[in-house]
């Protein structure tokens, strides 16, 4: 009768679970851990594939892999065309009387330069420890799969951003199914080959395809957590839009002794133009650059609530104070921003000579809030640099212009992307917060909105789905940076994360 009471209990637990009870946090870990390890090998297969976007032959492996990575493990494959490199979108839909849940990764990485990475290629994971100097030392790759460390970091090109977060979601999906769960809500991910590119062809292609990714719920799987490394939730992040400024001198250089103090200098007149744009405290002195965005006394208190430690922030970026266009690092988050990304005239170094250069060019960027619109804030700079006394160009001047105008400027921009923000009390909230407390014991950090950018915009906007950011990866992984690594301590939690998040229904 024992032994039949406890075979019974058994099967109960198996149904309960695969009716969409979470399984308990003990359970949550083993099986997750036990699949981190498992999947390894897995992890350094995917990153030994190169994947910039700018060269599109290098996706068609990717594409490969992950098609069989979730073919293999019973999600239905589709690609999605674009006027670019194909979507991938792998679902599971299981139950039509249950929600849909999209989940969106990327699998392109950053360019390369593999002078500066401190390993064979960018694209031959290294597996490294940190010595007693803080300088990482390279270990046998074999080790990883026996009992890895977890302050030990694999070195690969898209390990953080944004492999690792694929792998990891495939090892807890491998744990759910090793405990005879399914997930208690269809699954859709979509994977975006060009996200590195600022995703040009994905507005587009989410209207064209709208039907086959239309969702209850949108989580992205993607970005750094807290300084921390605790749990993290983030429920917006800011837009992106670019523009390229190039001012005019001379037709060409000129010596700077026969024509200095006479030619104008395009150098010293677009750092002239640049240094008006701000205040002393880094505020932009447009007019009505800020206009429309109020932060209420809720959200100040949930900006509040971040566990941020200034002193610990300005002494890792090694400043002394920051600016202050908000009263701390989440408040700034909040406002549009205008960043001179890039400057370039004449030369320097060991090719520097004396001269009055031809042209001086600035790649700006402007970080976008919800309440942006990207339109009007380069409309806004753009009269601005009028206002200056500029003649504004869409390319470069012609011999009448150059004899008509004391002051040439070409004004060149794009518009990646807008801003996304879910409320934090949003149903999509609630659960995602239910599943990290269930899973680790403590609520997560809540960021109101995420300093970098993600192309979610037109999921939201044309899809009209809630989206939330799911962080996993380690703070300090040098993203989009030489010597990008994955953090195995992150690897495993974000396994664990995953299950969590797999296996808690959405009430």
């Amino acid at each position: 009768m024992k032994y039949l009471m406890l075979t019974i209990c058994f099967i109960n637990g198996l149904l309960s679970v695969a009716g969409g009870q979470t399984l308990a946090p003990a359970q949550i870990q083993t099986l997750a851990d036990r699949h981190a390890q498992k999947t390894l090998p897995e992890l350094i297969e995917f990153l030994s594939i190169p994947n910039d976007a700018n060269q599109p032959e290098q996706l068609e492996p990717n594409i490969e892999w992950v098609d069989k990575a979730f073919t293999g493990r019973g999600f239905q494959i589709e690609r999605l065309p674009t006027a670019g490199i194909d979507l991938v979108l792998a679902s599971y839909l299981h139950n039509e009387q249950l929600p849909t849940v999209l989940i969106y990764v990327q699998v392109d990485g950053q360019p390369v330069d593999p002078s500066k990475w401190q390993q064979v290629t960018p694209f031959t994971p290294t597996l490294k420890a940190a010595d007693a100097g803080g300088s990482w030392e390279v270990l046998e790759l074999e080790k990883l799969y026996d009992q890895p460390d977890p302050d030990w970091r694999v070195f690969a090109r898209s390990a953080s951003d944004a492999k690792g977060p694929i792998n990891m979601f495939l090892a807890a999906w491998d744990a759910m199914r090793e405990a005879g769960a399914e997930p208690p809500y269809n699954v859709k991910v979509i994977m975006d080959c060009e996200e590195e590119m600022g995703s040009p062809n994905l507005p587009a292609a989410v209207a064209i395809h709208r039907e086959k990714l239309a969702a209850d719920h949108l989580i992205i799987l993607d970005g750094p957590p807290h300084f921390s490394n605790q749990p993290t939730l983030v429920f917006g992040a800011r837009g992106i839009a670019t523009v390229t400024l190039t001012t005019y001198g001379p037709r060409v250089p000129q010596h700077s002794g026969h024509y200095g103090n006479y030619a104008p200098n395009p150098a010293l007149r677009l750092a002239q133009l640049l240094a008006g744009m701000k205040d002393e405290n880094g505020r932009v002195t447009i007019d009505g650059w800020y206009d429309g965005i109020s932060i209420s006394e809720s959200a100040k208190t949930a900006l509040e609530q971040v566990p941020d430690d200034a002193a610990a922030i300005n002494h890792k970026l090694g400043i002394v104070e920051p600016d202050a266009v908000g009263a701390s690092l989440q408040e700034s988050l909040q406002y549009p921003s205008l960043n001179i990304r890039g400057l370039s005239s004449g030369w320097v170094g060991s090719e520097v000579r004396t001269i009055v250069p031809a042209e001086a060019i600035a790649e700006l960027d402007i970080r976008l809030v919800k309440e942006s619109d990207a339109e009007k804030l380069v409309g806004l700079l753009k009269n601005y640099i009028s206002a200056q006394g500029y003649y504004v160009l869409n390319g470069k001047p012609s011999e009448g212009d150059r004899t008509s105008f004391p002051r040439l400027i070409s004004f060149d921009y794009t518009v990646s992307y807008a801003a996304f923000r879910t409320e934090m009390d949003s149903p999509t909230g609630h659960w995602l917060e239910k599943a990290l407390i269930h899973t680790f014991g403590r609520s997560p950090v809540k960021i109101r909105t995420h300093g970098g950018s993600v192309p979610i915009s037109p999921f939201v906007q044309t899809l009209g789905v809630p989206a939330v950011l799911v962080p996993l990866v380690n703070p300090d992984n040098n993203q989009h940076s030489p010597n990008e690594n994955l953090r195995i301590g992150n690897y495993f939690s974000g396994v664990r994360t995953c299950l969590g998040i797999l296996t808690t229904p959405i009430e």
